[in-house]
């Protein structure tokens, strides 16, 4: 490939050529008039004479043979396994005996594409989407999310002690007749277009719980330019019964539901559960529940109005939707 200070483009090749094969130039002359070497005036003379004008373009640097490369029947046992299993280079490697960068290669001369981008059910690619504009759909789900024992989990101090710490404190409050340490139920809506998030950890994931966080979430997208036309959630009790039926109806919003077994459809808010466990919920060693908690709203503002989003451009979500309360906070 030619870069822009070469000093012969295909033009200047040209006319080195036909100075030392036409005009008979010496070589040593013809490469002083062009400012190269004797071995790179004879070069581009013999392409010349072999092959004429057309030669004066840089070829291929591909070797025409390639000796030691990965046999074709290897290649296609690693497509196979790739294709039935759905496995990446590392396990493909193991089971056949070669290199992850052998299998790598080979995939990629392929063009598999990632397996972060197939149905791990289906091993079709996964069709993604996006809405032209905020509020044409909101995607709702519950993450369950295990409560911290005072004083701190396993992260906090070693696992043993840990289980130690759980296991008399279970004993006495079992002695008390207290409740175990339980569980809480992250409640989120996230917007398809923009990524805007609305979130809260609530008790129970029960229908009168969901219904009414929904209300409180359209509540915040309305009152932030955004009207809501469709809801799409999973096949949850909750999104399953009458009362959430006739919340959205009244509301004149649309319900769509995920295919069963499908939470890849219902994509966006499942990477943002993902997200918020990876920065929030297991970001540092909390001491105690309400420790967590405490920087939940904090964290839940920078996703929203500072923390650069991979497909928006790098951009939070906050700057797509104008009308956000708080954007330069």
């Amino acid at each position: 490939m030619t870069h822009a200070n070469a000093l012969l483009t295909p033009a200047g090749r040209l006319r080195l050529a036909r100075c030392v094969v036409d005009d008979r130039w010496p070589l040593r002359r013809a490469a002083e008039r062009f400012q190269v070497a004797v071995s790179t005036a004879k070069r581009w003379a013999d392409r010349y004479r072999e092959d004429g004008d057309a030669a004066m373009v840089d070829r291929s640097s591909r070797p025409r043979r390639s000796p030691s490369r990965t046999p074709t029947r290897t290649e296609r046992r690693i497509i196979k396994v790739r294709v039935l299993r759905r496995w990446g280079p590392a396990r493909i490697a193991y089971l056949l005996g070669l290199n992850p960068s052998t299998v790598h290669a080979v995939l990629r001369r392929y063009g598999m594409p990632r397996l972060a981008h197939l149905d791990r059910a289906t091993g079709r690619s996964v069709r993604r989407y996006e809405h032209a504009a905020p509020g044409d759909l909101i995607h709702v789900d519950i993450k369950k999310l295990g409560n911290i024992p005072d004083g701190g989990g396993h992260r906090v101090t070693d696992r043993a002690t840990a289980l130690l710490h759980k296991k008399a404190t279970t004993t006495a409050r079992y002695r008390h007749g207290k409740p175990r340490i339980g569980s809480s139920y992250l409640h989120n809506a996230v917007d398809d277009h923009s990524r805007l998030a609305y979130s809260e950890i609530l008790p129970d994931e029960k229908k009168e719980t969901a219904v009414e966080f929904w209300q409180r979430a359209q509540t915040f997208f309305t009152s932030n330019g955004i009207t809501v036309a469709r809801v799409l959630t999973d096949n949850g009790s909750c999104y399953k019964s009458r009362l959430w039926r006739d919340t959205l109806r009244d509301a004149d919003i649309a319900h769509k539901r995920t295919r069963p077994y499908r939470p890849q459809t219902n994509g966006k808010v499942e990477r943002f559960n993902r997200t918020l466990l990876e920065e929030w919920a297991y970001a540092r060693p909390y001491r105690s529940e309400r420790e967590r908690r405490d920087a939940y709203p904090g964290w839940l503002h920078t996703y929203n109005h500072h923390r650069g989003h991979t497909a928006l451009a790098g951009k939070p979500p906050a700057s797509r939707v104008p009308n956000l309360s708080g954007q330069y906070t």
